[in-house]
């Protein structure tokens, strides 16, 4: 919901302005943009998805060579724009991001053609099963992959873990998903939910946005390292941490886990990124 104008009406004579529209998350709240040339929807959506991969790198998101966001690509929605294999979150540019379909065939791209053959089976299958979702985001984050083996969903202790209330899988390891069928059993693990927690693994966070996936991505390894802190002062005793009540947690999740609240908790990370960078990722 955009904020309107305060222009006064053509013909009349001076007056209030008129008042920007009420939602629930206040007044004049913004919203993502829309697009009518879908060739300016991509180059916008590649910068966004280049930042990504920059605000991954400065929270130390990356192993190696691991980790992947993608984004669909709104021209050919069957195919995404992927990080090439090997280059550096921390260094990534617009013009580093490669197209390729659901194969894993490279369509366009920088330099760096090689593609991780795990992001595309896990990402293609997410895609073909969630209409929905724009972005992707998995990594092998320290927080995430430390609770991913305690093998329990994640708790609702906080007030920011309601976000997630009711919308966060789990889903059990199948080893590096590079053929077969694991890709599909993730969406089908996640459902309509917007993260999963891989066991023994790490996390994947989708949305509709590429803002709204890196911060429930960054907001779930927060949350993560919160409960290990919370297990270690008890002495691993579950029964001594206290949780969230259901109905508290659900109200909650109405203004903090809904996809308009993550695009707009990510604002102050890509503001960021920008100017640390000096928006150099757009090259």
């Amino acid at each position: 919901m955009g904020a309107a104008g305060h222009a006064v009406r053509s013909g009349m004579t001076a007056q209030q302005p008129e008042a920007p529209p009420i939602s629930k998350y206040g007044t004049g709240f913004p919203s993502p943009p829309t697009f009518d040339d879908k060739l300016e929807e991509r180059e916008y959506l590649k910068g966004k998805l280049a930042a990504a991969f920059r605000i991954f790198g400065a929270r130390g998101f990356d192993e190696g060579i691991a980790g992947h966001i993608t984004i669909r690509d709104p021209l050919e929605p069957d195919t995404m724009w992927i990080n090439p294999f090997g280059n550096s979150f921390s260094t990534m540019r617009r013009s580093d991001l490669v197209r390729v379909d659901y194969e894993g065939n490279v369509l366009e791209g920088g330099k760096n053609r090689l593609i991780n053959r795990a992001g595309i089976m896990i990402h293609r299958g997410l895609y073909q099963a969630r209409p929905d979702v724009k972005c992707a985001a998995h990594s092998h984050s320290i927080y995430t992959r430390a609770f991913s083996t305690l093998g329990i969903p994640l708790p609702i202790t906080s007030q920011d873990a309601c976000a997630f209330y009711d919308d966060l899988a789990t889903s059990a390891f199948e080893g590096i998903v590079l053929e077969g069928d694991e890709g599909v059993h993730i969406a089908q693990a996640l459902g309509r939910k917007k993260a999963i927690i891989l066991q023994n693994h790490s996390l994947l966070t989708a949305a509709g946005t590429v803002e709204a996936t890196v911060f429930w991505y960054v907001s779930l390894e927060k949350l993560c390292h919160v409960h290990l802190t919370a297990l270690a002062a008890v002495g691993g005793d579950l029964g001594k941490i206290v949780q969230v009540k259901e109905e508290d947690a659900a109200e909650t999740y109405k203004s903090l886990g809904l996809p308009l609240s993550g695009w707009f908790s990510a604002k102050p990370m890509f503001d960021e990124v920008a100017q640390q960078t000096q928006e150099s990722y757009l090259a």
